[in-house]
């Protein structure tokens, strides 16, 4: 049984944009391919949580290659998403600086694929907040269903 979504989407207008693909990669470094976030629907710095999204598209670098004939959305994608949206939400709610890498992906469960087209919503919620380290739990809901979770780990990189 899956667990509850972190955030009720029910009250979230996910046809909003409160942060475009370029607002979010003024604040994180990627480029190019990894640039794998559009837009943010959600962003509440008082509880430390956010829903981002990604339109999953035919044309998508990775389709030709990953399972040609049935597309999926790598799994690692996906975690590169949310560790993105984990960043994203300590950048403005934590006031961190610098570059945020990966320090740990616990708890990780896939629960479906993704083939394109479709919408991957992010859910990330802010746990812990260190000064050189955060920790936010995530999920990937698409067509109202949870597709993974994970807590994710950052660590400030100076």
């Amino acid at each position: 049984m899956p667990p509850p979504l972190l955030i009720d989407l029910a009250g979230v207008d996910l046809a909003a944009t409160c942060l475009s693909q370029r607002d979010i990669y003024e604040i994180l470094p990627h480029r190019y391919e990894f640039m794998l976030l559009d837009g943010a629907c959600v962003v509440d710095r008082e509880r430390r949580q956010a829903v981002v999204y990604r339109e999953v598209r035919e044309s998508d670098w990775w389709v030709r290659g990953h399972i040609p004939g049935r597309p999926l959305l790598p799994g690692v994608l996906m975690l590169e998403m949310a560790g993105q949206a984990a960043a994203v939400l300590a950048k403005l709610c934590g006031g961190y600086e610098g570059f945020i890498g990966y320090g740990g992906v616990d708890q990780c469960k896939f629960r479906d694929a993704i083939t394109p087209p479709a919408r991957l919503y992010v859910l990330a919620a802010g746990l812990e907040q260190r000064s050189r380290r955060i920790v936010c739990q995530t999920q990937g809901v698409s067509d109202g269903k949870l597709i993974f979770e994970a807590i994710i780990t950052g660590v400030v990189m100076r």
